[in-house]
């Protein structure tokens, strides 16, 4: 340490910045620490794919809710629960055939 401060490397500053990144792309802490310290590429490569596919899925429910809000942000209605769009929206995320009308 120098004047009570302590200096890090680049290496260091890369390794915080990939734990951070890794934490916003959801992985736990200890997935991080063993992709980081695993020198098993199979391991890593297993650890990764499976936090693709969970980030993935994560993108695709906050591409569809933020496309739902949208469709409310749009709409001409008084009430956009009432406006057939948007209830159409709302049965394709749930997984129903057909709108619930909401009066």
């Amino acid at each position: 340490m120098e004047g009570d401060r302590r200096r890090y490397s680049h290496d260091d500053l890369y390794r915080v910045a990939v734990i951070l990144r890794a934490k916003e792309a959801g992985f736990a802490l200890d997935d991080i620490r063993e992709m980081i310290a695993t020198e098993d590429r199979a391991a890593r490569r297993d650890i990764l794919l499976h936090r693709h596919a969970d980030l993935a899925r994560r993108i695709a429910e906050a591409q569809a809710s933020l496309e739902l809000i949208e469709c409310a942000l749009e709409c001409d209605h008084e009430d956009f629960a009432s406006c057939h769009h948007f209830q159409a929206m709302v049965a394709e995320r749930i997984g129903v055939d057909s709108p619930v009308r909401v009066r």
